[in-house]
């Protein structure tokens, strides 16, 4: 397939498109609209996935479409101004094409369902559709500036969305905080934007890989008497979008509070939309981060991040603020795979979280349809009037819990394996690959925590389990689920059962992600100084077919002895993960099934931490109370008071009263001194003047012999005297 405007556009498009006409269409005709949001994002599916079998089955692992167009040019003479605009479509933006559409599908089906009986359900879907069609903007943009216009969109659909029953104190309150919180990063994001523009001249992705392969950013910056290394700043400005887009730490509290929004909007901002954008990103410009030497700052971010929302996940009730705190420190496994460099790791596992965290929302939605709450404390023996909900919600604890066979073990634990590498090769690492094991020795926990309370035990509020519905197997209730649990399974991803390259299956040598991604990295970007851009209208005259797979590298370009180390520490990495996933597990199925363990006594032994837990680590404390309250607000009224009592009072008063004397001083000298004065003065004595020349040139000869006889007498008088 030759791609042209044709055949990518419509995947933004259509989302669009749908968007566009369902806001005229929304109110008369809500189901059209509905039905109308769906199609369009199923079609979108169908574009990304012939793309996805295009880079799979016929394109080399480092093939790539890149075609621009210029957006304006405001070029003058020697002076160039001129932006262009793009698509940049790979493997990575083939796989990401094809998983958002598809977990968006699924979304969209599952929400004809869900949000059938509310008011505003035309509405949701308006929304919903733009949502999805600024995340696939933002997917096959090719530059730095669009993708922040997309990224900006997505704040504001994420803002109409967490805050979408504004009805509701807590929702309004809910979509500020993340729609300010995220501003923060973005505000960063945008000056890195300035920076790479200001140094390559241009802010698309390989013009970026250019400059650095060129040298262009291994200035400085002097401020202070300091010489701070550019590309450590450009780096870092980038990377705080990261943090607030992905919720890293310490900009995460916005997303827990997300969940106000519908469940449906949940799963998509928790898996497929938004906070993936953040990680995408940083995937994106990784040699900017390799650059600026900041990858052990990110290992350190991802892994407070990872740890710490574990934790906060131990001791929640709310099923949804349960899968929040999971997707901050997924996030934050994310990260921490960009910062030990390992890349295609990261990427997959934004990729498998993203199917069993929209599965894990979508059940819990189908859990809150049924029975109106939802309290864990409340719920218990469910899995027999939610049968299917409870198997798919199964299959997804074991994913993320890291269990072999499913998709969390085969891109966490490759993570966590990267991170154990670094740590014994550097010291400075041990406590990022720590944080990460015991992250995932808590995720084991409390998912499964969750997964006990809710669907097993007795139930402990029979009026809610009592007035529950069974479940029933429905096209847009259940499909959607089961669906989604199907490819929590590992060999979806590895090619192989075990995730470690033993057993393989459809009858590969090689697992399939491996070979995915090519690997952006500062001391291969010699390539890029070539690099030759695409017009729309061109056509690609590269042979695709014939182009030739790259091979397969077991080594990963490391000697033989290197890569033996690497793959043992690797597989030890991967017990360890093994016998932390079925310890956590286990303590959670001792304390909520068995009851050999008492929770109680955790709580009051570690009672200190469990408060700092039901406090979040007092972060919103922090932000709100500390401040916003006690330092913004005061400077704020500072400001306020600067503003009136000062300037406005003083200086725009002051200003306006000398500005009236001014003007009434000048009104006088107008009205007395120039134009009675001088205007009407020369005015008279012209006229005076005309009066005395018009008497004297009469033209009467008797007046003229008089003046002659005064002159001469006058003449004759003085001689005399």
């Amino acid at each position: 397939m030759d791609y042209t405007i044709s055949t990518v556009a419509p995947i933004v498009l259509l989302p669009f498109f749908a968007f566009v006409i369902n806001v005229f269409l929304a109110k008369r005709v809500p189901i059209a609209a509905v039905a109308l949001s769906t199609l369009a994002i199923f079609g979108s599916f169908i574009y990304a996935l012939r793309i996805f079998l295009d880079f799979q089955n016929v394109y080399a692992v480092n093939y790539h479409i890149h075609k621009v167009f210029t957006w304006f040019d405001l070029s003058a003479g020697e002076h160039l101004f001129k932006v262009n605009m793009g698509i940049y479509i790979d493997n990575m933006t083939a796989t990401m094409l094809l998983m958002v559409t598809a977990v968006a599908t699924l979304i969209h089906v599952f929400s004809t369902w869900y949000m059938h009986d509310d008011a505003r359900f035309a509405r949701f879907f308006v929304y919903m559709s733009l949502f999805t069609s600024a995340m696939l903007g933002l997917v096959v943009s090719d530059n730095l500036l669009s993708v922040f216009i997309f990224w900006e969109l997505m704040g504001f659909c994420s803002y109409s969305l967490i805050g979408f029953y504004y009805e509701k104190e807590g929702a309004g309150n809910a979509s500020m905080k993340a729609f300010m919180t995220t501003r923060v990063g973005d505000v960063f994001f945008l000056m890195g934007i300035l920076i790479i523009w200001v140094l390559a001249g241009s802010t698309t992705f390989v013009d970026l890989y250019a400059a650095i392969g060129a040298g262009k950013f291994a200035g400085t910056f002097n401020a202070f008497g300091l010489a701070l290394p550019i590309a450590t700043i450009a780096a870092l400005c980038i990377f705080a979008g990261t943090m607030g887009k992905s919720a890293q730490f310490p900009i995460h509290v916005w997303l827990p509070d997300a969940m106000f929004g519908p469940t449906p909007c949940s799963a998509l901002i928790h898996a497929a939309t938004m906070v993936a954008a953040g990680v995408y990103l940083s995937l994106r410009v990784f040699p900017l981060m390799e650059a600026g030497h900041i990858t052990m700052f990110i290992a350190y971010i991802g892994a407070i991040t990872a740890f710490g929302a574990a934790t906060i996940a131990l001791i929640q009730t709310d099923l949804k603020a349960v899968l929040a705190y999971s997707t901050i420190s997924q996030l934050g496994y994310m990260v921490i795979g960009i910062g030990v460099g390992s890349y295609n790791a990261a990427f997959m596992h934004l990729i498998t979280h993203a199917v069993f965290k929209a599965c894990l929302f979508l059940s819990a939605g189908s859990v809150i349809h049924s029975i109106h709450c939802q309290e864990m404390p409340q719920m218990g023996g469910l899995r027999k009037k939610l049968p299917y909900t409870f198997f798919a919600m199964l299959l997804c604890c074991f994913a993320i819990a890291g269990v072999p066979f499913f998709s969390g073990f085969v891109s966490k634990d490759r993570i966590l394996g990267d991170a154990l590498v670094m740590a014994l090769d550097n010291k400075a690492y041990i406590p990022v690959a720590l944080l990460g094991f015991g992250g995932a020795l808590l995720t084991a926990f409390y998912m499964f925590r969750m997964l006990f309370l809710t669907f097993f035990g007795e139930p402990r509020d029979h009026h809610i389990y009592d007035h529950a519905h069974d479940e029933h197997i429905g096209w847009n209730s259940n499909v959607p689920l089961l669906i989604l649990s199907v490819f929590t399974l590992g060999l979806f991803y590895s090619g192989s059962f075990t995730g470690q390259g033993e057993v393989n299956v459809f009858g590969s040598k090689y697992e399939w992600f491996q070979t995915l991604i090519h690997k952006p990295e500062v001391a291969h970007l010699e390539h890029f100084a070539h690099y030759e851009k695409e017009d729309f209208g061109t056509t690609d005259t590269r042979d695709k077919v014939e182009l030739p797979k790259a091979a397969y590298d077991a080594n990963h370009g490391m000697d033989d002895h290197r890569a033996h180390h690497v793959h043992l520490v690797h597989k030890i990495g991967a017990v360890m993960s093994i016998i932390i996933a079925f310890a956590g597990i286990f303590i959670a199925y001792s304390m909520y099934v068995k009851k050999t363990l008492n929770p109680g006594w955790w709580a009051e032994t570690f009672a200190g931490w469990r408060r700092a837990l039901q406090g979040k680590y007092y972060f919103d404390d922090l932000y709100i109370g500390k401040i916003i309250q006690k330092g913004l607000v005061p400077f704020n009224a500072l400001l306020a008071k600067f503003d009136w009592d000062f300037y406005d009072a003083m200086v725009i008063d002051g200003t306006a009263v000398l500005n009236r004397w001014a003007y009434n001083i000048s009104r006088w000298i107008d009205n007395n001194i120039v134009d009675s004065g001088m205007v009407d003065g020369t005015g008279a004595s012209v006229r005076l003047m005309n009066v005395l020349l018009r008497t004297l040139q009469s033209g009467r000869v008797q007046l003229y012999f008089v003046v002659l006889v005064v002159v001469l007498a006058s003449y004759v008088l003085t001689l005399r005297f």
